[in-house]
């Protein structure tokens, strides 16, 4: 009988995993020197070292660990903290995974959690057998959670949020992962992130190759300063009267997408897989729903079946990309527009997630001044933006702030690019040494545009030449699959295992499958590499990934 790939692995490196020297309590109050750093801080501190026994059988436990919560302090006096928190195995693999955050971060990820979109069927990176670390990033978030960008006010802060947190916490947490298992240094070093956590991971290895093995980038924010100016333009656009779309029209424009591009990829399955041919051929201001004109009659608002004029005038923004009119440090001149149609940008649904796509997406109110918490997500990250990182007013008008023609304010916005906009295209040294990328993006994500990551990538080909690229980088796009979480097909996909094999056996990535939990819970697809797309074959289960092969025609 032939044991799944993953289990042979596991199997192999049983015999391999290293236990702890000390006991965990005993790492409650270690002291770590400045020194032992590799930028500036004030040293570090474990202010807890718990013992944690979730021993089952189930996919989601993590077994026995040792759970050491720290902070490491700042340079200077006024700036918080960088809360971190390591997990630590009873048994370690003798490999590393970091995990990173999302939107402003100010929260430690689940450490005992999964990566982005990871499978729900197999353990956990901490059950099996990872030293498994995360941080806040150098502040600790209000009642925003993720868009509170108040800490913005502080250049450490801001700093530690663009990149520098990283490798302070990745230095922590080796030397303490060292001292609890006498080990001298980890075999593997992997990093893990969606959205900023993909901006993250892409930081991490661009800044310092020579820390990391491999990465999972899954939509990444990667030029997170210039996202915020298209996040303003379309923010603006939406601000306009009559312009917002509440959710009856957003499944309105949904349902005429689907019906006009649906059968696009060979069957009408839900998913619009063929994106390019749907964005070639679809016009809200001509598309018909049932039949019927999905434009309102004159283009006046005349109910929720319909799109008036300045709705479609506004999604148009939101589609097509934003020119920077000024010159930016980070060298970026553009962001792209988003795949709008058949993109869920908020729809009313009874499914658990969507409450989270609808707050990820356009929100439940329109962007105003002062900025609703509910507005749609990138509303008010910009207005957070604006008011913390560019102007430091908290009383600013983020709406009276034209991103496209800033005045007195483009040399700060420009300043800001060369920090957060990690575009560095040149990863010789992380390639020299071994790395390797997995890449994902979901085809209708709303809040961070899979046109980016394909320029990223399109970038490195152009940098490195294709055939170097292709020795240590994937990318893949998943249509259907949204930010983060997706009613309409929530992606699972052991990209781990996939990292492991390739950078520790050697074997590149085989032909991938990627499951759906939530849209139709069991469906799979082919994980096409990019430009592919899955094709229908013509026979077979449309709910089956081997009815679809990859087709860039």
């Amino acid at each position: 009988m032939l044991l799944p790939l993953y289990s042979v692995c596991h199997a192999l490196e049983a015999s391999a995993r290293v236990h702890p020297v000390i006991d965990c309590p005993q790492m409650n109050g270690m002291r770590i020197a400045p020194a032992m750093i590799g930028l500036p801080t004030t040293g570090a501190i474990v202010t807890a070292a718990v013992w944690v026994d979730t021993s089952s059988t189930a996919p989601e436990s993590t077994g026995q660990h040792c759970r050491l919560s720290g902070e490491i302090g700042p340079v200077d006096p006024a700036a918080p903290p960088i809360k971190f928190q390591v997990d630590l195995p009873s048994l370690w693999n003798q490999k590393i995974l970091m995990l990173g955050g999302g939107g402003y971060d100010g929260t430690i990820p689940d450490t005992a959690g999964n990566v982005p979109a990871g499978p729900v069927d197999s353990p956990v990176p901490l059950a099996r057998g990872y030293a498994v670390f995360a941080s806040d990033s150098g502040h600790q978030a209000g009642a925003l959670g993720s868009k509170d960008g108040s800490f913005g006010m502080n250049d450490e802060s801001l700093a530690n949020y663009a990149s520098d947190a990283l490798k302070k916490t990745r230095d922590i947490a080796v030397h303490l992962i060292d001292t609890y298992y006498g080990a001298t240094a980890p075999r593997h070093a992997y990093f893990a992130g969606g959205s900023t956590g993909g901006r993250e991971a892409l930081a991490a290895v661009q800044r310092w190759p020579h820390d990391w093995d491999g990465a999972i980038v899954l939509y990444p924010a990667w030029n997170g300063a210039t996202l915020d100016l298209q996040f303003g333009r379309i923010t603006r656009a939406f601000a306009l009267p009559g312009a917002y779309l509440n959710q009856a029209k957003r499944k309105a424009l949904y349902d005429a997408a689907m019906q006009a591009c649906d059968a696009l990829d060979g069957v009408r399955d839900g998913l619009i897989s063929n994106v390019t041919a749907c964005n070639a051929r679809f016009d809200p201001a001509t598309a018909t729903l049932n039949g019927a004109p999905l434009r309102c009659p004159d283009g006046a608002d005349t109910g929720d079946t319909c799109l008036s004029d300045a709705q479609i005038a506004a999604l148009k923004v939101y589609e097509t990309p934003i020119r920077i009119n000024y010159g930016l440090a980070s060298g970026e001149t553009q962001y792209p527009g988003f795949n709008v149609w058949g993109t869920d940008l908020g729809m009313a649904g009874s499914s658990p997630l969507q409450p989270t796509v609808i707050a990820l997406a356009m929100g439940t109110s329109q962007p105003a001044s002062p900025m609703p918490d509910t507005a749609p997500y990138m509303s008010v990250f910009w207005d957070q933006w604006i008011r913390f990182f560019v102007t430091r007013d908290p009383s600013a008008n983020s709406l009276n702030v034209d991103p496209q023609h800033p005045g007195p304010l483009a040399a700060r916005i420009s300043y800001l690019t060369s920090l957060q906009d990690q575009n560095k295209t040149d990863l010789t040294a992380f390639a020299a040494r071994g790395g390797k990328i997995l890449m994902a993006h979901g085809t209708a994500d709303a809040l961070v545009s899979p046109r980016s990551t394909e320029q990223y990538y399109r970038r490195l080909q152009i940098t490195m030449g294709a055939t170097a690229v292709r020795h240590f980088v994937r990318y893949y796009e998943i249509p259907g699959y949204g930010h983060a979480v997706s009613s309409v097909f929530n992606a699972a996909w052991d990209s781990l295992t996939t990292l492991e094999n390739w950078v520790e056996h050697g074997n590149a990535p085989p032909p991938q499958i990627v499951g759906d939990t939530a849209g139709v819970p069991g469906r799979t697809r082919p994980l096409c590499e990019y430009p592919a797309w899955p094709k229908y074959k013509g026979t077979g289960d449309i709910n089956d990934a081997a009815s679809f092969s990859c087709a860039q025609q």
